[in-house]
């Protein structure tokens, strides 16, 4: 007599299970306990094995069919440049903060930052008219900031007789170049620091705002000035930031730049190129071996701007390229421009798509540039807590 058959552990769904499993499961529940518990054990630890890489326990690179595969941090993504179907690869930055500390300068840490921030695939019109326009990220605002990003790259303009948000061109936004009102992206950015309280985030504006004080009625509607770094606090002659402790402790967690000199006497928003260096952005930035300043800015060896901020995307956007370029291009770039900057590394590393990658990408990026600011290691994991002498760890 066949006995009672129990149910077999089973872990994820056969939907995601190779054809043979799905049918070792299937004659699983069929056999008889007598002469084949031997097999059956077998098996089942077979299926706990393999099932158990498809229930959110896949580490980085490893294959993957969905997101719930992956381990907390990672997501299932195709980069068919780079490596056959799909792999687990990061999604989500380290806190070096949580990691090590926040008792220094915040010239001392480096900071995920997105190009065109607001460029977002997906976004509705919102003027009636079909956008025309690259776009440059696939999450939401909200999304980047609570996955790590904590600079972004906005380009503001005056239209419609507000500030917008715009992928344009000749200083002039268009129906079909705008993206939104800029004050939807801004009070993003506001419920984030309100839920957050101990994040600081960076808005980097290439600005076109005419209208006086147009910027500044944006940042008072969406509450951000609450949370604004004064410009009478920042730096002169390449002398150290504040500790980000103190920031957060006086609640100066919202640091702003814009790229319109005049606007730092008349509204109290930073010139950028008082404070930062840049290299070239687009194609002419992703030069092999060849890192040097925009226009605007002065040269990157300039000390005594403290801020680095390194660019790294192409002018016109490729999704298919880009996990590519996010990848080992990137951090190889990174070392060419510590040496253009006098040994200095980034604090700001600027990338379309951030998330697109071939493993660790413009994550594990800013983790080796934290670990060569904090500790002189190559990965921010490495540091010792509290160590500045480079004594490192295996990650």
């Amino acid at each position: 007599m066949q006995k009672e058959r129990k149910d077999t552990p089973y872990m994820g769904t056969k939907e995601s299970l190779p054809l043979w499993l799905h049918i070792s499961c299937s004659i699983l529940e069929f056999l008889p306990l007598s002469q084949m518990d031997l097999l059956k054990s077998m098996l089942v630890l077979i299926l706990v094995a393999f099932i158990g890489c498809f229930n959110g326990e896949s580490k980085l690179l490893d294959e993957c069919s969905s997101d719930s595969d992956c381990e907390a941090g990672l997501y299932c993504f195709s980069c068919s440049q780079g490596f056959s179907g799909s792999r687990c690869v990061r999604s989500a930055i380290t806190d070096q903060f949580k990691l090590l500390n926040n008792s220094l300068p915040f010239n001392k840490y480096a900071y995920l930052t997105t190009h065109n921030s607001y460029a977002i695939d997906g976004e509705p019109s919102h003027t009636g008219v079909p956008r025309n326009a690259f776009t440059n990220q696939e999450d939401t605002v909200t999304q980047q900031l609570n996955n790590g990003v904590r600079a972004l790259m906005l380009d503001t303009y005056d239209f419609k007789d507000d500030v917008w948000l715009c992928h344009s061109s000749g200083g002039k936004c268009f129906n079909i170049t705008a993206f939104e009102p800029a004050i939807d992206t801004m009070k993003e950015i506001e419920a984030f620091l309100s839920t957050n309280p101990s994040e600081i985030v960076t808005l980097i504006l290439e600005d076109y705002v005419q209208a006086a004080n147009g910027l500044t009625k944006v940042f008072n509607e969406s509450g951000l000035l609450e949370y604004w770094f004064p410009v009478s606090n920042m730096p002169q002659n390449g002398e150290d930031w504040p500790l980000v402790h103190d920031m957060v402790s006086n609640n100066h967690r919202l640091i702003v730049f814009t790229s319109i000199e005049s606007k730092q006497d008349t509204e109290g928003i930073a010139y950028q190129w008082n404070y930062m260096v840049e290299n070239q952005y687009g194609d002419d930035g992703m030069k092999a071996g060849t890192c040097f300043n925009r226009a605007e800015s002065s040269t990157l060896s300039d000390a005594s701007k403290y801020l680095v901020l390194v660019n790294y995307f192409r002018t016109i956007p490729d999704k298919s390229r880009t996990c590519v370029d996010n990848s080992a291009d990137l951090i190889n770039m990174l070392h060419t421009c510590y040496g253009a900057a006098g040994n200095r590394w980034a604090n700001f590393v600027a990338v379309n798509y951030y998330k697109r990658s071939e493993g660790g990408g413009a994550f594990q990026a800013t983790d080796m540039l934290n670990g060569r600011l904090l500790c002189g290691c190559d990965d921010v994991h490495a540091c010792t807590p509290g160590s500045t002498s480079g004594a490192c760890t295996p990650p």
